[in-house]
């Protein structure tokens, strides 16, 4: 089901990489919040009239809860004027209305596909790993903070968000220089290089980007149900799989948190348990934040289970967090998980330092 309004563009609010907010006034006279990427619709003025899929917005979606520009019907983008052209074949967001034709850095015509034809080694490089896109920048800080020279990239799934220009996160990350590049694997799009699936997102990472470290989420937007397997961050078990199989070494970040009001996500979360310890088929580390109190006990018991049920898999490495709160407080872009900033759960964001601060120690070794 796709609900549809008509509306005017009013004003452009903000813009970041390659997406625009407006302000569009519908029929019935309400203003709303709408989201263009400029790739889709191009550039709209005040006064364009837009067609709206307000599907989200109505529903009261939290991350995804903004109208999105479909079209302006009379004020088109400039055609292509030869597509057979323009280089590459990858289709992505595959029989969409708005799917996309990217150029694979794996494909035939990328000047990389030499070096990828049969590439299969990431030669030890740690991949870090998370479900929340959320940890991205926590993670940064936490490897910035034990070595800030590193060069870094980002692999981005298709669990959530499909294009990359979704992400404010990730747009001020690369404007302040904390990641070298992004790539967007499967169906998701817009990244510095376009892949095909994580495999060859990690090894593009590797051999064309020359990263030390890769931290691979899905896209702004966690879909969950409340049951055991129906989330989408099961992605993360199978990010530590690809990692594993091509010579990588996974390092597994755990969503925590000290504010959830749901009580499988409280303490270490039942994706992270579910994830790491279902879907993930290969050796990985599993850093531990050292908390205080109540719930660092909890966080400690629970990794210790989730390692020690694995039958030797997952190892366990219990990492402090002294020095950590400044880093995040650092980031150059904000902090905010599931709807919390930094202060409403810090456990959340000091869970995803420290796997940023393990990766890096394990290139010091």
């Amino acid at each position: 089901m796709i609900q549809w309004r008509r509306g005017v563009v009013v004003e452009v609010r903000t813009r970041w990489a390659g997406a625009m907010e407006y302000a569009v006034r519908l029929a019935s006279g309400d203003s709303v919040r709408a989201l263009g990427y400029v790739d889709t619709v191009g550039e709209l003025a005040a006064g364009t009239d837009v067609l709206l899929n307000t599907t989200a917005l109505e529903r009261g979606l939290g991350t995804g809860g903004l109208a999105i520009v479909v079209a302006a019907p009379d004020a088109l983008p400039r055609p292509v004027d030869d597509v057979t052209a323009v280089a590459g074949h990858v289709v992505k967001a595959r029989y969409t209305p708005s799917q996309t034709m990217v150029l694979g850095v794996d494909e035939q015509d990328s000047e990389h596909h030499a070096t990828l034809a049969d590439a299969d080694d990431l030669a030890g490089m740690p991949v870090v790993v998370a479900d929340l896109h959320s940890a991205l920048p926590a993670i940064l800080a936490g490897l910035r903070e034990a070595s800030p020279q590193l060069r870094v990239a980002y692999v981005m799934t298709d669990g959530g968000a499909l294009p990359i220009d979704f992400s404010r996160t990730v747009a001020g990350l690369r404007e302040a220089g904390w990641l070298a590049a992004s790539v967007t694997v499967g169906q998701a799009y817009g990244g510095d290089l376009e892949a095909v699936n994580v495999h060859t997102g990690l090894l593009a990472a590797h051999h064309v980007v020359g990263a030390d470290v890769v931290v691979v989420s899905q896209g702004p937007g966690n879909l969950g149900t409340g049951t055991r397997w129906g989330f989408s961050g099961t992605s993360a078990g199978e990010a530590v799989n690809a990692a594993g199989t091509l010579g990588g070494r996974p390092v597994c970040s755990l969503r925590i948190s000290e504010a959830d009001p749901r009580e499988r996500h409280r303490g270490v979360s039942h994706h992270s348990l579910t994830a790491y310890g279902r879907v993930s088929l290969v050796p990985a580390d599993v850093p531990v934040p050292v908390l205080p109190g109540e719930l660092g006990g909890r966080v400690l018991a629970q990794a210790r289970e989730l390692c020690d049920s694995s039958a030797g898999r997952l190892a366990f490495h219990e990492v402090g967090v002294d020095g950590l709160d400044a880093a995040l407080r650092a980031s150059p872009v904000p902090l905010r998980t599931m709807g919390r900033g930094y202060d409403d759960d810090r456990a959340g964001f000091l869970g995803a330092a420290v796997a940023g601060r393990y990766a890096a120690r394990m290139l010091q070794d």
